[in-house]
């Protein structure tokens, strides 16, 4: 029997063994639990045992939990050195332990008592610190008036010894130095220490008084340079404003300076011309020749004098007042060139007679149209061209100078970044501007007149020029249309430039055209080209000529508008001008295609006289049968039975005009024959009987003619006998259902110009094809 105290030596857990592993299964542990092992209640639990069974697997079990618990102990008793040594490592840990408490216990009261004292000189430093700076401060404020009494000695000796520059910095560094301690308070100047106020404004008035004086000496000396146009002294005594806070004063002094400068030269110019004028008397084309240079030099001498006083002055007129100054100063120019550039356009004017010029040219138009013939001869145009490239120089001129001026305006720091549109057109608008626009207006008037006349001329002395294609008028009218339209373009004014540009438009459109159409609507002239069969060259070559002017003229009419455009893009840069011009120049591509048309009908007429030449040998096709048998078609391939002899008709019809026509016109020419003959050749041959022998000779025809064309344009002919080849390919075929071998997604590279009712119907011209065959096809 197991002892009762054996059995409380047990636990309720499971034992484990050295190794950690559990001795029990779960079941063995569920059973301890049931027996409450070590529980107080054990004894009279065994005492309730009454199966020996029972009794010796609880006496197996409780030695089998005393040995785990054995083990255990064991597991224990080994790790007993290792803890007797971490014992003794945690005694000799807690008296190093106890060493640094008491050296951080030390070093406390040592960090307190640094503390304490620095706060301590904290304090001193910044007692001494404030000491300091209000020393410093009343050392400055001693220093300022100092300073500010040798500001006021060395004025007054700089003033007695004239030396205006030296005076001039010395009042310049006492208004800073007032500025500076303004802020300071405690009377005048804020340099107020102890009995202080009364000198510091004692000293200012000293101050001012030697100021006043020299500013009155500044400006009497300024008057006298100005007077006497001394530009040094004026630059000198101008640089002196600043410093006294007269920035304002001196730009306008020294703005008006030079704008006075201006005017004289200007008005020593403009008499100069003047006296020319006279001496000239105005007479003559040399003269004028002569007078024109005057006016363009004495004009451009203006501009570059105005030009000149910014660019030259540019920094001093920023040194005086900023960015501000270089504005105003184009502005203030702006005014002497609105006077005196203005005078100088309208004697331009009045000394060319512009005026009546443009009143002669309007009675002489009237007249015209009104009667169709002059009463008198209008203006020269010779003299008129004179007087173009006058005005062609001084509207250049003057454009060059508004586009100097305005990208100066433009470029001058802040303020010059807002110029807007609106401002440049006012500074354009001026009366000088007014007197270029009245300029133009002249301008336009007589280079209308110049090329209305020029192009009659040419239409009206039109002849043909040896060994040319086209007549002269061809050549001189578009001479004329380039000359104006670079001349207008030249102008850099983009009305000049539209109203010329539409003139010419419009001399294209009515009477150049007319003249085009005038010798290809000759009654009986195409009649002509034929006198007892055999052609005649002086007819054809009065044809081809005129027909060649006309193919000549559309293309001369798309260089010139391609030229237009590229002078255009390179001198107007704004997009709303150029968006006029572009505008425009889709009336001129308009206006090509209109004479290209009148070369088209030109060449029907010619057509329309030349095939009713082939209509016998045509009609001849018609008896030619195509119901072939082998011998008939290896004679045929012997002796061909129309097709050289309609190509040889063609040749003989059309070949002679080749060197007269130019080349686009003859391969159109030789294209519309091609179109009558290929129509022609398709209702004969739907109007004939084939078999296979018969279907083949009509592809070896069709290939004939298809590369005797080809040899004569350089235009592909293909297309045109497209409808006659796919024929011949049907007709060709060995049975009705190899035609879909071609058709839909069967037909390849090949476009078919042949409808499905067409296909069947020439299907039916075959005698060997059955009508139910060719009526089952799906196409």
């Amino acid at each position: 029997m197991i002892s009762s105290d054996a059995l409380k030596l047990s636990t309720p857990h499971a034992a484990s063994n050295a190794g950690g592993q559990t001795l029990h299964d779960d079941a063995d542990a569920d059973h301890y639990d049931a027996l409450n092992v070590g529980n107080a209640n054990m004894n009279q639990q065994i005492r309730s045992l009454t199966d020996i069974g029972d009794m010796t697997r609880l006496l197996h079990e409780c030695i089998a939990y005393e040995r785990s618990i054995d083990g255990e102990l064991e597991t224990l008793l080994s790790q007993r050195q290792e803890l007797e040594k971490s014992l003794g490592s945690l005694y000799q840990s807690a008296e190093v332990l106890e060493f640094v408490r008491s050296d951080a216990t030390q070093m406390l009261a040592s960090v307190q008592s640094t503390c304490a004292l620095a706060d301590h000189v904290s304090d001193k430093v910044r007692q001494l610190d404030l000491a300091q700076s209000r020393v410093q401060s009343t050392l400055s404020r001693i220093d300022a008036i100092v300073d500010r009494t040798n500001c006021i000695d060395g004025a007054k000796n700089a003033l007695d010894a004239e030396d205006y520059e030296t005076a001039a910095k010395y009042v310049d560094t006492f208004l800073q130095l007032d500025e500076e301690y303004s802020q300071g308070g405690g009377g005048a100047g804020g340099l107020a220490l102890e009995n202080g106020r009364e000198t510091a404004m004692e000293q200012r008035k000293q101050l001012m008084e030697s100021k006043q004086k020299l500013e009155n000496v500044i400006r009497k000396k300024l008057s006298a340079a100005i007077e006497a146009r001394d530009h040094p002294n004026v630059v000198r005594f101008v640089k002196l404003f600043p410093p006294l806070r007269l920035q304002e004063e001196g730009l306008r002094s020294y703005v008006g300076y030079l704008r006075k400068v201006v005017a004289l030269r200007a008005r020593d110019g403009y008499e100069g011309l003047l006296e020319g004028l006279v001496d000239q008397g105005g007479g003559g084309r040399g003269g004028a020749g002569a007078a024109s240079a005057s006016f363009v030099e004495v004009l451009n001498d203006l501009f570059k004098d105005i030009a000149f006083a910014v660019e030259e002055n540019e920094e001093l007129l920023l040194d005086l007042a900023g960015e501000d100054a270089v504005v105003l100063a184009i502005q203030e120019l702006q005014e002497e060139c609105n006077s005196k550039g203005s005078t100088i356009m309208k004697k331009y004017i009045e000394h060319r007679k512009l005026a009546k010029l443009s009143k002669d040219i309007v009675i002489h138009n009237k007249n015209l149209i009104s009667v169709g013939v002059s009463s008198s001869e209008g203006p020269d145009p010779r003299e008129i061209e004179l007087h173009l490239e006058e005005m062609l120089l001084l509207s250049q001129t003057s454009e060059e100078y508004f586009h100097f001026m305005i990208t100066k305006m433009r470029e001058a720091g802040s303020v010059g970044a807002q110029i807007s549109p609106r401002t440049s057109n006012a500074f354009k608008s001026g009366s000088f501007g007014r007197s270029v626009q009245e300029l133009i207006g002249y301008y336009i008037n007589l280079e209308e007149y110049f090329m209305v006349e020029n192009v009659r001329k040419a239409i009206k002395i039109d002849e043909i020029v040896l060994d040319g294609m086209t007549t002269s008028m061809v050549d001189d009218v578009f001479y004329v249309l380039q000359s104006c339209s670079r001349r207008s373009i030249s102008t850099s004014n983009v009305q000049s430039v539209l109203q010329v540009l539409n003139n010419a438009n419009n001399l294209l459109n009515n009477e150049f055209k007319e003249a085009l159409q005038r010798k290809i609507r000759e009654p009986n002239l195409f009649l002509k080209l034929f006198s007892g069969g055999l052609p005649v060259t002086k007819v054809g070559t009065e044809v081809a000529t005129a027909l060649n002017n006309a193919d000549v003229s559309a293309e001369y009419v798309v260089k010139l508008k391609h030229d237009i455009e590229e002078h255009c893009m390179e001198t107007f840069s704004g997009p709303g001008e150029r968006e006029k011009i572009k505008s425009w120049l889709t009336e001129l591509g308009e206006t090509s295609n209109s004479v290209r048309q009148i070369g088209t009908q030109g060449l029907e007429l010619l057509a329309n006289n030349i095939t009713p030449r082939l209509r016998n040998l045509l009609d001849a096709v018609g008896i030619v049968s195509y119901e072939l048998t082998e011998t008939q078609y290896a004679e045929n391939e012997v002796s061909d039975p129309w097709v050289q002899k309609l190509l040889h008709a063609v040749d003989m019809n059309l070949t002679w005009l080749q060197p007269l026509l130019t080349t686009n016109n003859y391969d159109s020419l030789v294209h519309l024959v091609i179109d009558t003959l290929v129509k022609r050749l398709e209702v004969i041959m739907t109007q004939k009987r084939f078999n296979q022998l018969g279907g083949l000779q009509l592809d070896r025809d069709a290939r004939t003619l298809v590369g005797h064309f080809s040899a004569m344009t350089q235009r592909t002919v293909r297309d045109k006998f497209a409808r006659l080849t796919q024929m011949a390919t049907i007709l060709n075929l060995e049975k009705v259902s190899e035609i879909l071998d071609y058709w839909g997604e069967n037909s390849g590279p090949m476009t078919w110009r042949l409808t499905p009712a067409e296909v069947r119907r020439i299907l039916g011209l075959r005698v060997d094809f059955k009508p139910e065959s060719i009526a089952a096809l799906k196409l």
